[in-house]
């Protein structure tokens, strides 16, 4: 039977959940989870996508992701095609990892978000030791929900839906208790909620992907001084820096692919172009000078 297309909105947010076939659970350790981690801070610096919950299970993990303009399947596709590559070279194994294609689910009103994060955050309510003692699961994004401790893995924006709640820190924080645990005023008490924060701010907007390819070269010319016929020359040391940050925006702001950019920059393979992505990734992770540059560009082409 053929496959239904997926559907996926520009401006959806999205319930997703990824499992593993029944007889490998994908995430035998914590250094599992962890690479699995690793891959969406990388993939999430290139589509520029934001994570508003999580919780990762021994075989499967759920996600509410605001896909913020890119496209959920290439999001998707990239992360689980670069942790099941590694998966198997891990544990020398051969075949399908994930059990068909990720679900997912367009979440159409602010009820079902809130709904959908206090289920998420409940999954481990299976498992003995956290059975009443969830915001101490360590692979679930509920303890900077309830303001216990910042986020260790970098991933959540947990802003959006808790001033859905109330924009009053404390109120919030005491109603979402509420939600998750069922209305169970002991657990309530027991939670000692900190108060490094005040009021929730958070204002959504969409990252439109239609940028010229064309402007992001001028862009990256100007910035890095280097003349933008050297951006086309192949193997040349002194625009390497230039070429990844090109190739890093393109696939972040005009919603290209890797043969996409093979043809605006030319002479070019894909695997190149790739390994130029992740470099882009690096530059900005590791230079205060490029960190914002995707901000910087929207700003300059968006005034």
């Amino acid at each position: 039977m053929p496959r239904c297309a997926r559907i996926k909105p520009e401006n959806a947010i999205f319930h997703i959940m990824i499992k593993s076939i029944s007889e490998v659970p994908f995430f035998k350790n914590n250094s599992d989870k962890n690479m699995y981690i690793d891959f969406m801070k990388h993939y999430k610096k290139i589509y520029n996508f934001k994570i508003y919950a999580y919780c990762f299970m021994s075989n499967h993990a759920h996600f509410i992701i605001d896909a913020n303009g890119a496209d959920i399947s290439k999001v998707m596709h990239s992360i689980n095609f670069r942790f099941a590559i590694n998966f198997n070279k891990k544990y020398d194994r051969q075949g399908h990892l994930f059990q068909d294609r990720f679900k997912s689910k367009v979440i159409h009103n602010n009820r079902y978000l809130i709904t959908a994060s206090a289920y998420i955050h409940r999954n481990p309510v299976d498992i003995g030791e956290y059975k009443n003692s969830l915001e101490k699961y360590q692979y679930s994004s509920l303890s900077v929900y309830l303001g216990l401790k910042k986020d260790p893995f970098d991933l959540v924006d947990e802003d959006f839906i808790m001033q859905l709640l109330d924009t009053d820190v404390k109120k919030a924080r005491k109603r979402y208790t509420k939600i998750v645990y069922n209305e169970n005023k002991n657990f309530e008490k027991k939670i000692e909620f900190k108060d490094e924060k005040t009021h929730y701010k958070s204002e959504r907007t969409i990252l439109v992907r239609d940028f010229n390819p064309d402007d992001i070269l001028q862009f990256i010319s100007e910035k890095l001084a280097i003349p933008k016929i050297k951006l086309h020359i192949k193997n040349n040391r002194a625009s390497t820096k230039a070429r990844a940050l090109s190739v890093l925006l393109m696939r972040c702001l005009c919603d290209f692919r890797c043969k996409d950019i093979c043809k605006t920059l030319g002479n070019i393979s894909q695997g190149r172009v790739s390994d130029l992505c992740a470099m882009g990734v690096s530059i900005i992770e590791n230079d205060e000078h490029y960190r914002n540059i995707v901000s910087d560009f929207i700003s300059s082409y968006s005034a």
